[in-house]
């Protein structure tokens, strides 16, 4: 079987444009949590959200070295923040296919929990304002879920398999794991696999309100978002991208490229409980598939990146799965949604970069704002407000997602 590994990354999150500021603020703790500066909040309890800082500084993230004013125009926000985290991903890997038949081996699967949520509001208060022929004739394409897809596609020539995936808080996941299959499998030399969401409209928001989803913890932005934590209540939500190019171990090898790991497990289950509640035991059947696929046994994965948003019950479903398969001696597990919000459908890709990161530095990122862990978790190491040097062989990233979908992926040095 054809093995697997990353040979290029690109992050846009709350923490900044690029893997160095990212990688940066997470292993010294800091939060990119602010308070909401797009537009007025005043209707809604949430205050607080997790913004890509834009700008032209360093780890700031400039929009027109993506896209012209006029291409800008034409996408959504969520396609402009794939392409962001794709240029870099693109950049660093080293690899851009010249001929007919690299090129066909050059696949993408990228996608997004919401698509072009901006282009799909504003179409629908033009069309109910000014009448539904003022429609933008760019408003189908930029509302679909793989639009961002195809532009990366475009972009760079990439003519192998093109597809797109969209499960909510799994998504990212979900993309690696297909990208990684469509390889093995014979499909494709390489992909450019992730995800990216902008959703941070007041519409979203006081959607995700409704539910009782959402942090209120207003007055203290950076402290909002707080996993397994008693005074935890509800997650923040934030916006961004991440982008990994995968490759055939023996492509990238000939080429010389840089490799940060090798994906070797993905488990993907289905909870068929409830449309928000985590069931638990879905979760685990995951877990434990990506281990079978991986041939690791749980006691060789040394770091877990949870999914841990910040929710009541759903930090502890994970942390329940988690225990019943690690038991609670050597792993150690950590939620970076502390400091970057959920970023929802981009949280999955996101997260596997810095997984990624973590093996490669042999740091693992803390867990923020865990002032007085649950009673349950307790003698279990969260990686509680400071970062911790371990040296890391394999590690295990987390994803699940409302309908009750998971997605788990192992990475492992090579």
């Amino acid at each position: 079987m054809r093995r697997v590994v990353v040979t290029g990354l690109g992050v846009v999150s709350p923490l900044g444009n690029g893997v160095k500021v990212n990688w940066d603020a997470l292993s010294n703790g800091r939060s990119g949590i602010r308070m909401i500066s797009r537009f007025d909040s005043s209707s809604i309890p949430v205050h607080i959200d997790g913004e890509v800082p834009e700008g032209t500084g360093e780890g700031l993230l400039d929009l027109n070295q993506v896209a012209s004013p006029k291409e800008q125009r034409h996408f959504d926000r969520v396609t402009l923040l794939g392409l962001a985290a794709a240029d870099q991903a693109m950049t660093d890997c080293g690899y851009k296919p010249e001929t007919e038949d690299e090129k066909a081996m050059f696949g993408v699967v990228f996608g997004s929990g919401q698509g072009g949520a901006e282009s799909f509001r504003d179409g629908c208060h033009t069309a109910l304002e000014h009448g539904a022929m003022k429609i933008s004739p760019f408003f189908i394409p930029s509302i679909l879920i793989n639009q961002t897809a195809g532009m990366i596609s475009i972009r760079y020539g990439l003519a192998g398999p093109n597809q797109a995936c969209s499960t909510a808080c799994a998504t990212g996941n979900h993309a690696i794991g297909d990208a990684m299959r469509l390889i093995k499998e014979g499909y494709a030399d390489v992909m450019l696999a992730g995800s990216s969401e902008a959703a941070l409209l007041l519409e979203c928001l006081a959607g995700f309100a409704q539910l009782r989803a959402l942090s209120t913890h207003n007055d203290e932005p950076e402290k909002a978002s707080r996993p397994w934590d008693k005074a935890r209540d509800g997650f923040v939500m934030g916006e961004g991208a991440g982008a990994l190019v995968l490759e055939e171990y023996e492509h990238a090898k000939a080429r010389g490229a840089k490799i940060y790991g090798e994906v070797v497990g993905y488990g993907l289950s289905g909870d068929a409980y409830h449309i928000t509640a985590p069931g638990g035991t879905g979760a685990e059947r995951a877990i434990k598939m990506a281990l079978m696929q991986a041939r690791m046994n749980p006691e060789e994965i040394d770091y877990i990146n949870a999914h841990g948003t910040s929710t009541p019950l759903g930090d502890l479903t994970e942390f329940r799965a988690v225990k019943q398969i690690f038991g609670t001696d050597k792993i150690a597990m950590s939620s970076t949604k502390s400091m970057t919000g959920h970023l929802l459908g981009g949280a999955g890709s996101v997260e596997a970069v810095f997984s990624l990161l973590a093996l490669t530095h042999n740091v693992m990122p803390p867990t923020i704002n865990l002032d007085e862990p649950e009673e349950e978790t307790k003698g279990f190491n969260l990686v509680p407000h400071t970062a911790q040097e371990k040296n890391l062989k394999a590690v295990l990233s987390n994803s699940f997602g409302f309908g009750g979908t998971n997605a788990c992926l192992i990475f492992k040095k090579v």
